[in-house]
């Protein structure tokens, strides 16, 4: 039986990251499969180490344990947090945090006070979680898998890529630090804030320290939405949204420019050259949930996001197995023409 090696960008999004969790997991079932390297940032970070403290503890069943091992734990946390749907959002199946008093305050709270007022003890539960889940020593001992975890140098807004042997559970932290929520995190003398701000995931580790030629982005902050927020809420969640798939975008613009460039020229440059790219996505389901659903940690719910990821997966492999080694089954040129959309884009699977 032929092995296939790929390579996984992995965005953040705080609970959405479960839709990851649920890729990972289908992955992982495949024994034919191999998975050489894995750039995440924030919850996409938190998977890929996780991932490879579950497969240099155990085996690919390992990983897929302590996953879920994982992401009970958030929810088991969280069932503490005072942000907690309200009885009619239950009733009425919306995973969102929009009528829960507690969330409101906490929102202003996070636009009125900074982090080192509101929380000057710095207390963060899910540090805490992270510490007491994750074996960092075998994290970095892993030869399974190669780990790149991106956070933002608060200073100079440049992309900072931890990998092994120096990932912490500091540099974990540094990758999740949104800047309205957590005081920057410092490792080494240098503060970082979130990693979505300068590559959400960072290709380019991926490209220059891996030798698989296919790279497969999971993608849980959807590109485009069919309607314009009118209001307030709405439009900073999208701003959000747009700041942080920016720097992707640019990233697979140049993996495009310079793949076209290297053949037009006959130009030798095989990494480039060779790229194949592909894409995980539950965009169109992930449209109908509001942002503030990305603090929703109930169990229902992440297992709701995990079954989406499978089903998203199990779709993809039977679409695009035999196209692995072969030929790309996403291509951003839409991404380098003005107001055109992507054809691939709502598929779903590619």
């Amino acid at each position: 039986m032929t092995v296939k090696t790929i390579e996984l960008a992995l965005q953040g999004g705080g609970s959405h990251g479960a839709l990851t969790w649920g890729v990972l997991d289908r992955l992982l079932e495949e024994s034919n499969l191999c998975i050489e390297g894995v750039s995440g940032t924030s919850a996409g970070a938190m998977n890929a180490v996780v991932l490879a403290d579950g497969l240099e503890s155990g085996s690919r069943q390992g990983a897929r344990d302590a996953l879920e091992t994982f992401w009970k734990s958030v929810s088991d946390a969280g069932r503490f947090s005072p942000i907690q749907r309200n009885l009619w959002a239950k009733i009425t199946g919306d995973w969102s945090m929009e009528s829960s008093p507690n969330y409101l305050l906490f929102d202003h709270l996070t636009r009125v006070f900074s982090p080192y007022e509101f929380n000057p003890l710095n207390l963060n539960p899910l540090r805490d979680l992270v510490v007491e889940l994750i074996d960092f020593k075998a994290v970095n001992r892993c030869k399974a898998v190669k780990i790149f975890v991106t956070a933002t140098q608060v200073r100079n807004g440049r992309p900072k890529i931890f990998t092994q042997p120096n990932l912490s559970a500091d540099a974990l932290m540094a990758s999740a630090a949104l800047p309205f929520m957590f005081q920057a995190v410092e490792v080494d003398g240098e503060f970082y804030w979130d990693g979505g701000y300068s590559g959400n995931p960072a290709l380019f580790p991926l490209v220059d320290e891996c030798d698989a030629r296919d790279m497969v982005l999971v993608q849980i902050n959807p590109f485009e939405r069919p309607d314009v927020p009118k209001t307030a809420r709405e439009i900073i969640d999208r701003i959000n949204e747009i700041t942080f798939n920016s720097i992707l975008i640019k990233e697979l613009r140049s993996v495009t420019l310079l793949r076209e460039l290297i053949e037009s020229e006959g130009l030798e440059h095989e990494r480039y050259r060779d790229m194949r790219l592909h894409r995980i996505h539950g965009e169109e389901d992930l449209q109908s949930l509001k942002a503030s659903s990305k603090l929703n940690t109930e169990w229902e719910y992440l297992c709701f996001l995990r079954d989406m990821g499978r089903q998203r997966t199990e779709l993809w492999l039977k679409e695009h197995w035999k196209d692995l080694g072969e030929r790309s089954t996403f291509d951003p040129q839409w991404l380098l023409k003005e107001s055109i959309r992507d054809p691939d884009c709502g598929k779903g699977t590619q």
